[in-house]
């Protein structure tokens, strides 16, 4: 027998997969999912991707980067808003698309405008937000303002989803605990309102909505029309 035969397709080192660029920012994205990224680091990586630390540096330059190509990774799953729609309904779309992909990835939410570095998918986003919203006739200043109101809305509302507590049951031992600590007769309207919540329920869904509706109600009458020849 010779014992210095290669190993087989399923031995050793042959037997992984091959470590690539695009592997490197899928792992970072999986364990940023798991871990966030306070905790993130390039030896946590570099063990769940079952490779050395240094061999991540033949691919990035250092977590910062990855950290960039990570959240351009969150932009690119985010939805475009679509051309062949009006622009209000545009927005909306893409509003919807944004929350659900930050619940998915929810340490993303306080790092999409931070990058100095964005890539690709980054800024195709913000070119497509901004130009749908100068079709619907916004000026330049008035462009601004509203993307900076809207994802202020967006973001802080995922930021707040986070901790949120949606589920009866929930709703109902903390309203316990809340009036076993204070004489709730003396907050009364927050007494109505909660057992109301407690009542009935609370929908994040419909309160993103609700707060959406009324920002791109407010933006669109600022807007004196669309643009000859958009949707």
């Amino acid at each position: 027998m010779d014992t210095h035969a290669p190993a087989g397709p399923t031995e050793g080192a042959a037997a992984r997969t091959p470590l690539t660029r695009d592997r490197v920012m899928q792992g970072a994205l999986d364990l940023a999912d798991t871990i966030g990224v306070e905790t993130f680091t390039m030896r946590r990586l570099a063990t769940a991707l079952d490779v050395k630390p240094m061999t991540i540096y033949h691919y990035v330059a250092g977590k910062e980067q990855i950290i960039d190509g990570i959240v351009d990774l969150v932009f690119a799953q985010i939805r475009l808003p679509p051309e062949d729609v009006p622009w209000i309904e545009a927005l909306r779309i893409r509003c919807h698309s944004a929350r659900e992909v930050l619940a998915r990835h929810p340490w993303a939410t306080a790092l999409m405008e931070t990058r100095s570095s964005p890539g690709p998918a980054n800024l195709e986003h913000h070119d497509a937000m901004l130009g749908c919203l100068r079709r619907g006739g916004l000026t330049i200043e008035q462009t601004v303002h509203a993307y900076g109101i809207i994802d202020s809305y967006l973001f802080g509302f995922a930021l707040q989803e986070g901790a949120a507590l949606e589920d009866r049951a929930e709703l109902g031992a903390a309203a316990d605990r809340i009036a076993a600590r204070a004489p709730m007769a003396d907050y009364p309207n927050l007494d109505e309102v909660m057992g109301h919540v407690v009542q009935h329920g609370y929908s994040l869904a419909s309160a993103f909505d609700f707060g959406l509706d009324l920002i791109l109600e407010g933006i669109e009458r600022m807007a004196p029309g669309e643009r000859t020849g958009s949707t």
